[in-house]
């Protein structure tokens, strides 16, 4: 008998020891923060530490719905609904909130989490933070307001297209009196400029002459130096290539534009007015060992310049110091140079005059470009070319292409009974106007080129 009473103890024992630790479970619960447990007459009832409301039965969780303002079989947690009204009752259809800063909903996440474990991602917010939810990177996910095609904002609708327009016509006024390109729209800045104005608000003024001059000019100096550095850190680990771009200004001096291109991306470095020692390959040969002293000679593996004889003879120079640095001349540069060869053979120049009799005539009679104009699809015969001596194969290839509207203007009845037809150098345009060996060299060459 004795025997058998042990393994009735040990199931009283064992059924003990799970409802204390269900019941510990219960009470790690980190909503029993905000709300007390009360016996009455063996019930258990729950009240709010926050309102005072009390409910009975339904245990801990009918409490979690009191407290997140779940509607259903418990009230709404009293603030929650306080907050509520107020909200509703401030209102304004002028006020916008793209950005819900202000609202959360609160869900439970996990079980079985003790008191202790306040800092973990799924404990209870506390009392300050009840109802409000932490700013994060929600607002990555969608377009500013300002970004083409994206929604409207409540505010910019209602204040109307007169509104807008007043904006407007206050930027393009300070850009017409101010002389300011209008092609300044297209900046990759100037969206920016009337966002950040606007995120400042009411009672912004610019920054005056000073500031731009100083310090604000000091800092820009700053951020491109910063874009600089960053660059640097990648030349010694992809190598860059170094470029030095000569040219010559309208006060005819020789200035050189020195850049280093890298995977990254090209930066400009300085400009040196080379005027002086241009003509010197060993004198050039300095200045480029200069440079290259601050880029790291290490880091350089290509060095590209003009193609002219003082720079040949300076990259020699350059490369006989260190052997990690090959020299080749700039690829655009040479065919410069082989379009100005190709422009001066017999043929190719004869014909280039020629061609530039007919545009000459043209544009020096405003009469004849206007009645050209009236012709579909016309544009200009002469357009400027990337460099100097390819224009003159570009005013061939637009000649060709306007060749019947060239040849409908001489023959028509307009340029037959004008004065033009009688003076004897139009007799000479007109002749080559028409001739269709003309035409047909012209082909060649452009087919050619």
């Amino acid at each position: 008998m004795e025997s058998a009473s042990v393994p009735s103890n040990e199931h009283a024992s064992t059924t003990g020891s799970n409802a204390n630790s269900s019941s510990v479970r219960a009470k790690c619960d980190p909503a029993w923060d905000h709300v007390t447990e009360e016996l009455k007459d063996g019930k258990s009832s729950y009240r709010c530490i926050h309102c005072g409301k009390s409910y009975k039965g339904g245990g801990i969780n009918r409490m979690k719905r009191h407290l997140a303002g779940i509607k259903g079989d418990v009230a709404a947690y009293l603030k929650n609904k306080q907050k509520k009204d107020q909200e509703a009752s401030n209102y304004s259809p002028l006020e916008d909130s793209p950005e819900f800063e202000d609202v959360q909903e609160i869900t439970p996440r996990g079980r079985g989490l003790g008191r202790g474990n306040r800092s973990g991602p799924c404990s209870f917010p506390s009392k300050s933070n009840l109802g409000k939810r932490k700013v994060g990177d929600i607002g990555n996910y969608f377009a500013p307001r300002t970004t083409p095609g994206a929604q409207p904002s409540i505010k910019s609708v209602l204040a109307g297209k007169e509104k807008k327009w007043k904006v407007d016509m206050a930027v393009a006024r300070w850009m017409y009196d101010a002389c300011i390109p209008i092609n300044v729209v297209n900046s990759s800045y100037y969206q920016p400029m009337f966002n950040a104005v606007a995120s400042y608000g009411p009672g912004y003024r610019g920054p005056n002459y000073h500031a731009l001059r100083v310090p604000l000019l000091r800092e820009a100096k700053r951020e491109v130096q910063l874009i600089v550095d960053s660059h640097r850190s990648y030349w010694a680990d992809t190598g860059c290539t170094l470029m030095a771009d000569g040219w010559t200004d309208t006060r005819h001096r020789t200035l050189i534009n020195f850049l280093v291109y890298c995977p990254k991306g090209i930066i400009f470095i300085r400009s040196v007015d080379a005027s002086d020692f241009v003509k010197d390959a060993i004198n050039l040969s300095n200045l480029f060992d200069e440079i290259v002293s601050w880029v790291g000679p290490a880091s350089i593996v290509h060095l590209v310049t003009d193609n002219a004889a003082n720079y040949v003879a300076a990259g020699r120079i350059l490369c006989g110091k260190y052997r990690n640095i090959s020299w080749s001349p700039c690829a655009a540069h040479c065919l410069n140079l082989i379009f100005k060869e190709i422009g001066k053979m017999d043929h190719v120049a004869k014909l280039a005059k020629r061609a530039s009799k007919i545009t000459v005539f043209i544009y020096n009679h405003v009469a004849l470009q206007a009645w050209l104009r009236t012709r579909k699809n016309w544009t200009e015969i002469v357009r400027p070319g990337p460099t100097r001596f390819a224009t003159t194969f570009i005013a061939l290839g637009s000649l060709k292409e306007h060749k019947h509207d060239l040849q409908a203007l001489v023959t028509s009845k307009f340029y037959i009974e004008s004065r033009y037809a009688k003076d004897k150098k139009a007799k000479a345009v007109v002749k080559i106007i028409l001739d269709n060996q003309f035409w047909n060299d012209c082909h060649v060459i452009v087919h050619i080129m």
